[in-house]
């Protein structure tokens, strides 16, 4: 079994994100695909195990395997907890209605970190593009400013909206450089104070439901086990 017949054959999850989850599609936008897999229990009894993610098959796609996916979620990835709250899901069984039933287990008051500590390293490779060549990368500034926006709104409402709603012509506006540097950096500045505060004031539980998920994890693990013949996957 290729890595490429996990996802044909054993996605549970796949979804759209980058602009056109965010709701900043322009008729230039690619379609990024992102999905879970789940690969088959018999495969871990083997020696060489399988893949934690895949690329492709598809142009624009990539997979992660069901329990990588759930680690890096369990650490407030960014782009992992944002998968799970796409807008635009395009294929889901019933195993990946049970992770969604799970998308609150995954998020706790470590997003402030995560999130703003990512958010933080863009901005340092922003701007020392702007000290080399005088331009900012408007694109990646704008993804910058939505993910604080989301942080934002995730940690004073406790869910994660990836729409960015009535921000919408102001950061395109910025995607097509009409924003000056400084514009940015002030608005930056001021997001990232407002996410701090509402870090301080938050709802959010202070680490994720990790038994919830391991829980989970286990008995997806087992029905795998139970529903497959072990010599059809060797």
């Amino acid at each position: 079994m290729t890595p490429e017949d996990l996802v044909r054959n054993h996605t549970i999850y796949s979804c759209v994100m980058g602009s056109r989850a965010f709701g900043l599609a322009t008729e230039d936008s690619d379609t990024d695909r992102r999905g879970i897999f789940l690969a088959p229990t018999p495969l871990y009894w083997r020696l060489v195990k399988p893949p934690t993610h895949v690329e492709g098959p598809a142009d624009e796609q990539f997979s992660w395997e069901l329990e990588r996916f759930c680690e890096l979620a369990l650490r407030a990835n960014p782009n992992i907890l944002e998968c799970l709250h796409s807008p635009l899901v395009e294929h889901i069984d019933d195993t990946g209605r049970e992770l969604l039933s799970l998308r609150g287990a995954f998020l706790s008051r470590e997003v402030q970190r995560t999130f703003v500590r990512y958010a933080q390293g863009q901005y340092g490779k922003l701007a020392a593009g702007v000290r080399l060549s005088g331009a900012p990368r408007w694109k990646p500034a704008m993804h910058l400013v939505r993910l604080l926006m989301c942080c934002r709104q995730l940690l004073r409402t406790g869910e994660l909206v990836l729409d960015v709603g009535d921000e919408r012509g102001w950061l395109l506006a910025v995607r097509r450089g009409e924003v000056s540097w400084s514009e940015l950096e002030a608005r930056m500045a001021r997001i990232s104070e407002e996410v701090a505060a509402a870090g301080t004031a938050t709802a959010l539980p202070a680490g994720p439901d990790l038994a919830r998920v391991e829980d989970f994890l286990i008995r997806v693990r087992r029905r795998s086990a139970l529903q497959s013949d072990p010599y059809d996957q060797l």
